[in-house]
């Protein structure tokens, strides 16, 4: 390959301007005619590391970079690149070696410090990410994407209101960005002091910002107006995969009419696996978007005539909102990411159920018309039949152990509050709880201390695979739930391993979770309405072992024959509704 008319240094500069200027063939030529005459030129070979990467050929990448890396090995840009790559591939330790060896090199190199945080993210040593992302913001303090990963790490160590401070700043430095927006909308429903308007305007300020401005460039859709004619249903998600989104898709996805409907999927999995399989195996037709813009994939989705595209993740990370604002389907819906709505004034409909939704006045004005259906809104399947249900542990422990796996930001103090009562009530009783490593569990044990509960009447249970994560509930009489936002996959789960849930009802849909599964499968009395009556319930529950023995001996089959575990009852349900939605675009005179 021919040098230009040029020296080597002017092509490695002229290569770097490409680069910048996002002419990134130009730059790869410039790269590999300058190896061809100096084959270990070290900016070369680094930016063909980049190059790699930014390509996905992340092997690539660090073979190029470690090749720099030999004759220029104290370039920090290169190692923190290098520390990407490795990142990129799950090579963490490695990652984490490379970045601190970049700021051994330039202690005030902020996007090491960042990408440090990211790999310790991915470690889950999060109060390493934590300290790794401050260090990085007092380095570079307008990195909206720095407040925005340590306000997700914040969250997950319960920290919801620092984490939501730093999510304003995010969205104060960088207010164009929808995704960031969406996160502070999916914290504010767990925070229990957040304002009910205050969320309101958050999803008024979603739609208004990122949907109405595209309103205008809005087309009429020219899917044939035919009631009962076989329809095309999109589905849209980043998590069709091992996920809690499987539990109540792939009930579903077996029992859909294909006859009635054809069904697509416009999955944007980056790493996909067997629950990718099982979902693509049951699907008609299956698209990998994941490299297409909301622009590009809402052309594609207009082009296949989706009829009714439905909205999976609604607020929750890498959702295409952007894309559903651009209304490339006559009828639009959302459903399962949690129950609630998206604010959306594109999305027509939303699926609920009478438990979640009891009056059109409980939760958030919206375009998205409620579709009540007749038993619950969704439908689990374990997706697994490996994990047995045990004995009461009880019987064996001498003592009740109550539980709590939902997500560790759905904890708060109020309901740290409830369960020390609880302990408080039934002596010697334990807590297990689900909780980060560090500074959580730490503020836990600070936090039942201060509520006088004995340090070793809590414990941690260890992360792992989900095998380890059903194993856990072995050691678990009863669960308690969490509020403002009740658990949902958590409680299938812990249902189906045998063990009773204490729910307290909530004001808006996702503190109702609890109420609507629970009294699907027939247990409304484990259903509480006040703090005291969810302390004598499980009060009550706990002194009550032949009670205990009894569901947890029966709680499987008792699932199985309610409709929460109905796939074809559910199927019918939801297909009916899909079916009426369209019965009504038909009824609605074309413009």
């Amino acid at each position: 390959m021919a040098m230009p008319d040029i020296t080597v240094q002017q092509a490695s500069a002229l290569a770097a301007q490409h680069y910048q200027a996002g002419n990134l063939g130009q730059a790869e030529t410039l790269c590999r005619q300058i190896l061809s005459v100096q084959p270990n030129h070290a900016e070369a070979l680094h930016l063909l590391g980049v190059l790699a990467h930014n390509a996905g050929h992340h092997d690539d990448a660090v073979a190029w970079i470690e090749r720099a890396l030999l004759h220029h090995p104290t370039n920090p840009s290169a190692h923190s690149n290098l520390g990407e790559a490795c990142l990129a591939l799950g090579r963490t330790t490695e990652a984490i070696e490379h970045y601190r060896r970049a700021l051994a090199l330039d202690s005030r190199f902020a996007i090491a410090s960042y990408n440090l945080g990211n790999a310790f993210r991915a470690q889950g040593r999060l109060d390493e990410a934590v300290a790794a992302y401050r260090r990085a913001l007092q380095l570079d303090s307008n990195d909206p994407k720095g407040y925005s990963n340590l306000a997700s790490t914040l969250a997950v160590l319960g920290r919801l209101d620092d984490a939501i401070a730093a999510y304003r700043e995010a969205i104060r430095l960088m207010p164009q960005e929808p995704s960031i927006q969406s996160s502070l909308i999916c914290l504010l429903r767990l925070h229990p002091g957040s304002d009910e308007q205050a969320i309101v305007d958050e999803h008024q300020n979603w739609n208004r910002q990122f949907a109405e401005p595209l309103r205008p460039s809005l087309r009429p859709h020219t899917n044939h107006r035919v009631p009962h004619r076989r329809l095309r249903i999109g589905y849209v998600s980043p998590d069709f995969r091992i996920h809690a989104e499987l539990l109540f898709l792939a009930p579903l996805f077996g029992e859909h009419d294909h006859t009635q409907f054809e069904i697509h999927c416009y999955s944007s999995v980056v790493a996909p696996d067997a629950g990718t399989e099982f979902l693509r195996a049951r699907a008609d037709v299956w698209h990998d978007v994941r490299h297409l813009s909301d622009a590009e994939l809402a052309t594609e989705i207009r082009a296949a005539q989706i009829d009714i595209l439905v909205d999976l993740s609604m607020h929750t990370v890498g959702n295409r909102l952007p894309l559903f604002a651009r209304k490339p389907a006559p009828v639009q819906v959302s459903w399962l990411a949690y129950p609630g709505i998206t604010g959306l004034d594109t999305i027509d409909y939303r699926i609920t159920d009478r438990y979640l939704d009891p009056s059109a006045d409980l939760d958030f004005t919206s375009a998205e018309k409620p579709i009540l259906l007749p038993d619950c809104w969704c439908c689990y399947h374990p997706f697994t039949d490996e994990t047995p249900v045990n004995p009461v542990p009880a019987l064996s422990a001498g003592r009740i152990t109550f539980g709590c796996f939902n997500n560790f930001s759905k904890f708060n103090e109020e309901t740290l509050a409830r369960f020390s009562r609880v302990l408080h009530s039934v002596k010697n009783s334990h807590l297990v709880l689900l909780a980060p490593e560090g500074s959580a569990q730490r503020h836990l044990s600070e936090r039942f201390a201060h509520y006088g509960i004995a340090g070793d009447r809590i414990e941690f249970a260890a992360t792992g695979s989900r095998a380890d994560y059903l194993r856990r509930y072995h050691r678990v009489d009863i669960a308690l739930d969490t509020l403002p936002s009740n658990g949902m996959a958590t409680t299938c789960e812990t249902l189906w391993m045998g063990v009773p849930v204490i729910s307290l009802v909530g004001e808006t849909s996702v503190g109702r979770a609890g109420l609507g599964l629970l009294s699907t499968i027939g247990l409304p009395e484990l259903v509480t309405r006040t703090p005291d009556e969810f302390v004598s319930t499980a009060t009550q529950l706990a002194t009550d072992l032949p009670r205990l023995a009894d569901l947890r001996a029966t709680m499987r089959s008792r699932m199985e024959s309610s409709p929460l575990m109905d796939a074809p009852r559910f199927a019918r349900h939801l297909e009916a509704a899909y079916r009426e939605m369209w019965h009504r675009w038909c009824a609605t005179p074309a413009r």
